[in-house]
């Protein structure tokens, strides 16, 4: 009985060992917890601050494309080489408006690089008219009109956002 006694004075001894250990192991265990707390709360600030930077630059993207308009369906070949001119002329006979003054543009060009797979679909022609009120004209009647036809053919004006 002796020896068990013994055996049960030096296990009670090491106890207060093993209480440290795990002190000491709960304390480590604790700062890790708080310092992983702190990184997570950093990171939704920031989350938040991204949402917040994507929404404005996807407002300001529309903003710079507000005078733009996008015609979907006109052959690859109909404008030759000057696709403004060709659609200073192709925009009036397809809307139906006068335009005083002319349409002028500051830039036009079409979607991607030129297709060498003799894709039947045309690329995207974009268009930023220098009038914003012309802009503004011409989607109103495509909105109201639909579709035109050009010979036999479907184009579409639309807005241009992202």
């Amino acid at each position: 009985m002796d020896a068990s006694i013994s055996s049960l004075t030096l296990e009670t001894k090491s106890i207060p060992t093993d209480i440290a250990g795990f002190h000491s192991r709960v304390m480590g265990l604790e700062t890790r917890v708080e310092t992983l707390e702190t990184h997570i709360s950093t990171i939704q600030d920031r989350d938040q601050d991204l949402s917040y930077l994507q929404s404005k630059v996807t407002d300001l993207e529309d903003r710079s494309r507000r005078d733009n308009i996008r015609l979907l369906g006109i052959p690859e070949i109909e404008e030759g080489t000057d696709v403004q001119t060709f659609l200073s002329s192709t925009i009036p006979k397809l809307t139906s408006l006068a335009f005083e003054p002319p349409l002028e543009f500051q830039r036009t060009h079409r979607v991607g690089p030129k297709r060498q797979d003799g894709a039947l679909r045309p690329r995207t022609i974009i268009t930023c008219l220098l009038r914003h009120s012309q802009t503004r004209q011409i989607l109103q009647v495509a909105r109201a009109h639909g579709p035109f036809r050009m010979d036999k053919l479907e184009v579409r004006i639309t807005d241009d956002y992202s």
